[in-house]
């Protein structure tokens, strides 16, 4: 999976540059079909935020 920054750079680059789906997948080094995954869709993953546990995380 891809770092938030980017996913964004993708959605940046087809929305804001109209570069080609080959063209991004060219400059960030990436396979052409998960540019085309991240520049097609219009939700953004969300991240996950595992919660630590243990004595030093937990509030008295």
């Amino acid at each position: 999976m891809l770092a938030m920054s980017e996913i964004n750079c993708i959605k940046l680059l087809m929305n804001q540059k109209s570069f080609s789906i080959n063209k991004i997948a060219k400059i960030l080094g990436i396979n052409w079909r998960t540019a085309k995954k991240y520049a097609d869709d219009d939700q953004v993953p969300q991240e996950n935020v595992q919660k630590k546990s243990g004595m030093m995380y937990e509030e008295p």
